[in-house]
């Protein structure tokens, strides 16, 4: 084997007609860093001065077109979009056929635009860096970032390259070839099991029902249901990487309802089902909207109460009426599904605020949702009422029987110790 193969190859993806001082920066930062670059080009009109290894016409055929079609359409926006749908395409096969081990992506608006389609294409655990001016941005929507996507901005760099910017672009390079060196990516040794939640001061099942499901021979991934948590969530679902789901948390499909940018985007709740994979569902912390705690509170949670989790996040409940659509929403969602799912409705709350003596607590919201979901839970889906509340261990113990049962019957596959 040469020595060059052995080194992580680096996708590096950008316009080469308007950045080619930067994307040939990047090459060499990548190549003293240890990796070896390959250079695709999403330029429409131009051409760079070197020769990439995969050039805007590769890029046009892989999205069944040609270049002079999409510079044809006059319109810089379906112009992009024309190379995106080319670029995942073909990083896609790229990454399938063993020919990168890590993608960076350069670019403003447009190359960001193009940049979250073609992270998204790539599966959970495959380096992807994004150097774009508008990082972080509220411009960009959480649907549209990756799981593991990895993000800088591209400060002082829009045009031409200086101190600032050689900074920022060498930090993003040896960061994607770190982590195609010495990432470690998902074994599969172990059934794969996936559970929502939030902190253990809101929700506390996974401190039981873990260690129980790691004894069983089971991987347990916790995701953190505050929006990007969720994605991440979904994404892997989507794909089928879970054995099974204990989807307890599922809090987000009340946020994106009311619009909070708390949210994992508007198919939560629907990947799973979508993939055939067994879920156990509760209704962990629906009663609540997650907010930024920085802002004011929108009008139309003026007068309910709210607690502040911290300085970035704060959570206010929603009305009795309020609750009832939000189980009429999430009984349509499971309605869509031929996977096999039970539904657990702890009847003494769904949160650590719900308690008595805590800011949350509200008996008359708590009994209009458990009415109005009693109503929608589809036939299809098997309803258990616990007679407990949601952190309750009689809650996580029924959780779990529910399990046994499905891996005796075949449903779920028997772990692996």
């Amino acid at each position: 084997m040469s020595p060059e193969a052995s080194l992580p190859r680096i996708l590096v993806i950008g316009t080469g007609d308007t950045k080619c001082d930067e994307l040939q920066f990047m090459a060499s930062v990548i190549e003293e860093a240890g990796g070896q670059p390959v250079m695709m080009d999403v330029s429409i009109l131009g051409d760079p001065p070197y020769t990439p290894d995969y050039s805007k016409h590769d890029i046009a055929k892989a999205a069944a077109t040609t270049i002079g079609e999409i510079t044809e359409s006059g319109d810089e926006n379906s112009a992009m979009a024309a190379m995106a749908k080319g670029a995942s395409a073909l990083t896609r096969r790229l990454y399938e056929d063993g020919q990168v081990d890590g993608v960076i992506v350069l670019g403003g608006s447009m190359g960001t635009d193009l940049a979250l389609d073609v992270a998204a294409v790539l599966p959970l655990g495959v380096p992807k860096f994004v150097v774009s001016t508008i990082a972080y941005s509220h411009l960009i929507p959480p649907e549209r970032i990756a799981p593991d996507l990895m993000m800088i901005l591209w400060a002082g760099g829009l045009y031409g390259l200086n101190s600032i910017c050689r900074s920022v672009l060498s930090q993003a390079c040896g960061a994607v070839v770190g982590a195609a060196k010495h990432g470690s990516r998902p074994d599969h040794k172990r059934p794969l099991v996936g559970m929502t939640s939030l902190g253990s001061s809101c929700l506390k099942y996974m401190k039981y029902l873990r260690p129980e499901l790691e004894k069983r021979g089971y991987d347990v991934a916790v995701f953190h249901s505050t929006g990007m948590g969720g994605r991440a969530y979904e994404a892997i679902a989507s794909q089928g990487g879970f054995a099974a789901v204990f989807d307890f948390c599922i809090q987000e499909v009340s946020n994106h309802h009311y619009g909070s940018v708390v949210t994992s985007g508007p198919d939560r709740l629907e990947n799973a089902a979508r993939a055939g994979i067994p879920q156990i569902v509760a209704p962990g912390a629906v009663d609540m909207v997650d907010l930024q705690a920085w802002q004011a509170l929108p009008e139309i949670f003026a007068d309910r109460p709210y607690h502040a989790h911290n300085r970035l996040i704060g959570s206010v409940t929603t009305s009795p009426e309020g609750r009832r659509e939000v189980a009429r929403l999430i009984g349509q969602k499971l309605a869509r599904s031929d996977a096999r799912i039970a539904f657990l409705l702890p009847t003494e709350g769904l949160q650590e605020w719900d308690k008595p003596d805590e800011p949350l607590h509200d008996p008359e919201g708590l009994d209009a949702f458990l009415d109005e979901m009693r109503h929608a839970i589809p036939s299809s889906v098997a309803l258990q009422e616990v007679d407990a509340h949601i952190n309750a261990p009689a809650f996580s113990a029924a959780a779990l029987a529910i399990f046994d049962t499905w891996v005796a019957e075949g449903v779920i596959p028997e772990g692996r110790p």
